[in-house]
């Protein structure tokens, strides 16, 4: 797989295309860890902080996020957990406005590095959103290759197997096989959303973000989603934001709790759910805000 970025030498401020700077310095501080990882960190982050506008939503987060484990992000509505994820393929960046402060490394290497292309980025560390986007002038096999095609990868040679492959890693394929040159949008809500899954699996990503993946979902389209989950976590590493703590509970490994833009607390899901180390942490759970 082609690196996101080749790096000769670590910058601490990245050039912006609006002539403002990006401050990517690696200040000490003391990172949050879930434990119980043999893996190690795929994702270390220091004191990332983002804005939009002048509004800060996200203060000084530090922690590591462990490979081939799946991290839940919980906490109320508009505590900053899907900002949180998308400064984590850059895609923060692309509203108006919006910037970013701190230190992330995806693999020891920073994201936010002059030399890093956004592009290939994005193709390392996938995203699949609240509600199910298959472009909706595109076929099933379209969808899956959209990715391929925006990268102009040499894989597009492989077109047909890469399709099958992805269609089957997302449980799809045999509910689809017969129907690839459908239109993607002609599928069920819970097709598309596995669907999306598939576009961004094709790519062969290294991290699988999922902003809600099932808020949209029926219980039954809900319950393949997280099957499928559990699956995947044997390859990539997954970030699942949620507002259903009885999902971050079933689907992940270790959970991280946010408020007000605050990491709060971060552990293996079990502890935090049973034995939390913050009142905050147990007021929420219980039910007592949110």
């Amino acid at each position: 797989m082609a690196s996101f970025v080749e790096l000769h030498s670590t910058s601490a401020t990245a050039p912006r295309e609006d002539g403002s700077s990006l401050n990517t310095s690696s200040p000490p501080s003391s990172h949050l860890t879930a434990g119980g990882n043999s893996f190690g960190a795929k994702f270390s982050i220091e004191n990332l902080s983002a804005w939009f506008g002048d509004q800060q939503v996200i203060h000084s987060i530090s922690m590591d996020i462990s490979e081939r484990k799946v991290t839940a992000v919980i906490g109320p509505s508009g505590c900053g957990k899907s900002t949180f994820i998308r400064c984590l393929n850059r895609m923060h960046e692309l509203v108006p406005g919006a910037r970013v402060e701190g230190l992330v490394k995806l693999n020891g290497r920073s994201i936010y590095d002059r030399r890093v292309d956004p592009v290939l980025l994005r193709r390392r560390v996938g995203m699949v959103f609240q509600k199910p986007n298959p472009f909706p002038t595109m076929s099933v096999r379209e969808n899956v290759l959209a990715g391929l095609k925006l990268t102009r990868s040499e894989q597009m040679k492989q077109a047909s197997e890469i399709v099958e492959q992805a269609l089957k890693q997302a449980a799809l394929w045999k509910e689809v096989k017969d129907r690839l040159d459908e239109p993607g949008v002609s599928l069920s809500g819970g097709q598309q959303q596995r669907l999306c899954i598939a576009r961004a699996l094709a790519v062969e990503p290294d991290v699988l973000l999922m902003d809600e993946p099932c808020s949209a979902l029926d219980p039954i389209a809900t319950s393949r989603i997280e099957d499928l989950i559990h699956g995947l976590v044997e390859r990539y590493t997954i970030i699942v934001v949620t507002h259903n703590m009885q999902q971050a509970a079933r689907v992940s490994n270790h959970t991280t709790f946010f408020l007000l833009g605050e990491l709060v607390e971060f552990g293996e899901t079990e502890q935090l759910f049973t034995a939390p180390r913050d009142k905050r942490t147990e007021d929420y759970i219980t039910g007592k805000f949110g």
